[in-house]
C-alpha cells in the first residue's frame, strides 16, 4: 500500500530550461547546465555546486569539441577564471564522464568517482585500439544477430574510447552513504545499481535535492543491459532493488535533478511507476516466450520504438537483462542450437 504522499504525481519544478551551454540557478548555490548530445537524447543536464573558493562540477558531457568549447567559455565567465574545485562523475557512461579526464588535466581539479566506474572506464578506454573480442562476437551471435548485424558490435567496441577522455591514474572514491561537504551543505552519496555498476547520486537533506544522474528520469526508463563481459549477469534485479531502496529512503517531495529531462517532484510515484513498468515487461516477455524465441525476437515485448542500427546494441543488452532475470528465477529456460543461437522458452 502506497502512503498518501507517494501518490503525488511527478510535477516539473521550472517552466523554462537553460539554453544549451548556459547556466540557470536551481537552488541556493546550485546551478543547472545543459550540454548538447549528438544523438536521440539531445542533451544532458550537468550541475554546478557552490564550493569553497569556486564551484564543483557534477558530470561533464561527451568529450567533443563542442563540449570543450562550452567548458572553456564557462571557465572564463561563470567560473571567473577559477579552476573547478572538484569534478564529480556519477557513473562511467560517456555523456557523464567524457570530459572528466580533460577537465582534470586542464585545471588540475581532483576527480571523484565510484571505484567500479573508475576502473571499468579505464579498462574500456585502454581497449579502444584493440580488435573486438571473439567472446563478444559469439555473445551477439547467440542473441540471433545476422551476418549483416554482427559488424555493429565491432563499430561499438571502440566508440567508448573515442568520446571519453583518458582518466587520471589517481582519483577520490565515492562510497555509498558517505557524507561529503560541498560549500555550505552536506551531500550524501546514494548508490544505485543496474543501469551501471555503481551509480552515485548526491542527496542534500538541507536543500531537499537529489542529483539523480540516470538513476531516476522523469519520462523514460534508463537502459539496463547485459554485456559480453558478464553474459550471465542479473542487472535488472539490482536495478529493481535500487529503485525500491530509493523509494524507501527519499522524501516524497524531494526535488529530483535528472540527467535528462527537467527537474521534478514526485519521486515516489515515479519510482513505483518504473518498478511497475519492468514487472509488466517481464510478464509480456514470459508470455511471448510460450514459443521458443531468440533475443532479437523479443523486442516487441520490450520496446515501442523501431529497433534498427542506431539502437540495436542497447535493445539487445536490455532484452538479455530481462531474459536473464526470468532465467535465474526459473521462469524461462534456454537452449543453444547447432548454430550457436540461444532459444528461450517459458517454463
Amino acid at each position: 500500500m502506497l502512503d498518501e504522499d507517494a501518490t503525488l504525481a511527478p510535477a516539473y519544478e521550472f517552466d523554462s530550461v537553460p539554453q544549451t551551454g548556459h547556466v540557470m540557478p536551481v537552488s541556493n548555490g546550485l546551478y543547472w547546465l545543459r550540454m548538447p548530445l549528438p544523438m536521440q537524447l539531445t542533451h544532458i543536464n550537468l550541475w554546478l555546486i557552490e564550493d569553497d573558493d569556486g564551484f564543483a562540477i557534477v558530470d561533464t558531457g561527451l568529450y567533443t569539441e563542442e563540449s570543450r568549447e562550452i567548458w572553456t567559455r564557462l571557465h572564463a565567465d561563470f567560473f571567473e577564471g577559477q579552476a573547478p574545485t572538484r569534478i564529480f562523475v556519477t557513473h562511467l557512461h560517456p555523456d557523464h564522464s567524457g570530459c572528466a579526464g580533460w577537465l582534470h588535466r586542464k585545471f588540475r581539479s581532483p576527480l571523484w568517482m565510484p571505484r567500479e566506474e573508475f576502473l571499468l572506464s579505464k579498462l574500456l578506454i585502454d581497449q579502444k585500439d584493440n580488435a573486438p573480442s571473439e567472446s563478444g562476437r559469439l555473445f551477439y551471435q547467440a542473441a540471433g544477430f545476422s551476418e549483416e548485424q554482427l559488424p555493429y558490435y565491432a563499430r561499438m567496441f571502440s566508440l567508448f574510447g573515442a568520446i571519453v577522455s583518458p582518466l587520471p591514474d589517481a582519483y577520490m572514491r565515492l562510497v555509498a552513504d558517505a557524507q561529503i561537504r560541498i560549500g555550505r551543505y552536506d551531500w550524501q552519496v546514494m548508490m544505485g545499481h543496474g543501469h551501471s555498476y555503481e551509480h552515485a547520486c548526491l542527496f542534500c537533506e538541507d536543500l531537499n535535492v537529489l542529483i539523480a544522474g540516470d538513476q531516476l528520469l522523469p519520462t523514460i526508463s534508463s537502459n539496463v543491459s547485459v554485456y559480453p563481459a558478464e553474459p550471465n549477469g542479473d542487472p535488472l534485479a539490482a536495478w529493481l532493488d535500487s529503485l525500491a531502496e530509493f523509494r524507501r529512503r527519499l522524501p516524497p517531495d524531494v526535488l529530483v535533478l535528472p540527467a535528462h529531462g527537467k527537474p521534478f517532484r514526485g519521486a515516489h510515484h515515479r519510482l513505483s511507476a518504473l518498478i511497475s513498468e519492468h514487472e509488466q515487461v517481464l510478464e509480456r516477455l514470459e508470455d511471448l516466450c510460450r514459443e521458443p524465441r531468440r533475443v532479437i525476437d523479443t523486442f516487441p515485448a520490450l520496446f515501442k520504438s523501431r529497433i534498427d542500427g542506431r539502437n540495436l546494441m542497447m535493445a539487445t543488452g536490455e532484452a538479455i537483462a530481462h531474459l536473464n532475470y526470468l532465467l535465474l528465477r526459473d521462469r524461462v529456460e534456454v537452449v543453444m542450437d547447432a548454430h550457436g543461437v540461444n532459444w528461450y522458452q517459458a517454463v
